[in-house]
């Protein structure tokens, strides 16, 4: 989105960080903070200006607000069943494998193949164990083999200098238009990833925190409420990111918090050598670390493996979320449909619903 749209490093990546920071102390625990998918997908393909993209942000920060504000959210929580959000994780967790897969491991060619190789048997034998953090192991690895093979030693130097982001003020026809163009197409994806299944994953992973349906629509809202004035792009939570953070080891928000000062630091100071920074970290090794997110969110499905109707329903969500256009919607509204049916003709034939 830097690149499609113009825009400043130094805002996107601050207000970046410094979200992660906030989600971190208010909620406590490994819920980071991500750029809404379906908004970053038009942006990149259709290179929307910077102000529409504003104007975007903050239209689905009111959006969600009077979601959140009105109850709408938490009534579409009791609509869902568990197996459909699992569905909705494991479309995720599809869609991630296949970026992992089919993107970033293949990135850099040979070289690249043979550092996701070696990566994903570092992370195999580590992950899990608490004196060795396995994702440091593998960012380290990822730094070396930027500097062997793309940055020569001074790269880092030449690409810092301060620079503070600057105010952004989006009119009325940017946010009319980034209403249209980006809020739009973003919302059912943000319902089903952003909101539900973050809020299913914070009950599995976290069942002694009571986190609240409405508690993150609203922390989703003041965020795209704040972003855009400061240059920053619209965010969300998510179920993959709290993933992410789980499976490498986080428990608390202190990951989080860590996230978001190295982001704080690579916007205020690393921001003018944008283009130099981000190859620190390759893309196999990126590719490495989204392919152990994905498994944690296919893996979550395991839940229903005694019930059969319903492990059966949570694929089919997962594979229509994936792979089709709008498929998080298509998939959301099949399954709970589908869901109901099926509790409607257990009914007629006496049998328990469950």
């Amino acid at each position: 989105m830097i690149l499609a749209s113009g825009l400043s490093p130094s805002g996107v990546l601050t207000v970046f960080g410094l979200m992660q920071i906030a989600t971190a102390l208010r909620y406590r625990m490994p819920m980071p903070v991500q750029p809404l998918k379906a908004m970053a997908a038009i942006v990149i393909a259709q290179k929307i200006p910077a102000s529409v993209l504003f104007g975007g942000g903050l239209a689905i920060g009111v959006c969600m607000l009077v979601l959140s504000a009105t109850g709408l959210l938490s009534a579409i929580h009791r609509a869902v069943p568990k197996p459909v959000i699992r569905g909705i994780q494991l479309g995720l967790g599809l869609q991630l494998a296949g970026i992992a897969l089919k993107d970033y491991v293949q990135a850099d060619g040979v070289h690249g193949l043979w550092l996701a190789g070696i990566g994903f048997t570092v992370a195999l034998v580590l992950i899990g164990r608490k004196h060795i953090p396995s994702a440091v192991v593998l960012v380290a690895m990822g730094a070396a083999y930027a500097f062997l093979f793309k940055l020569h030693a001074g790269a880092l130097t030449e690409a810092t200098g301060f620079q503070f982001p600057q105010w952004q003020a989006p009119t009325g026809a940017d946010i009319w238009t980034g209403f249209l163009l980006l809020a739009l197409p973003q919302i059912p994806l943000s319902i089903a990833n952003s909101v539900l299944a973050t809020t299913q994953l914070a009950e599995d992973l976290f069942p002694q925190r009571k986190i609240t349906i409405r508690q993150i629509g609203l922390t989703y809202s003041l965020m795209n409420l704040v972003n855009p004035f400061f240059g920053g792009i619209p965010t969300c939570h998510g179920s993959g990111g709290m993933a992410g953070h789980y499976t490498f080891g986080g428990r608390t928000g202190g990951s989080v918090v860590i996230y978001g000062i190295i982001f704080v630091v690579l916007g205020l100071f690393f921001s003018q050598g944008f283009q130099t920074v981000i190859q620190v970290f390759p893309l196999p090794m990126l590719g490495v670390l989204l392919l152990f997110e994905a498994i944690a969110l296919v893996v979550l499905s395991r839940d229903l493996g005694k019930n059969p109707p319903h492990f059966v329903l949570a694929i089919v969500v997962g594979l229509l979320a994936s792979s089709l256009p709008y498929g998080y919607l298509i998939g959301l509204l099949t399954g709970v449909a589908t869901y109901h049916l099926m509790q409607k003709r257990w009914s007629r034939l006496g049998l328990p619903p469950e």
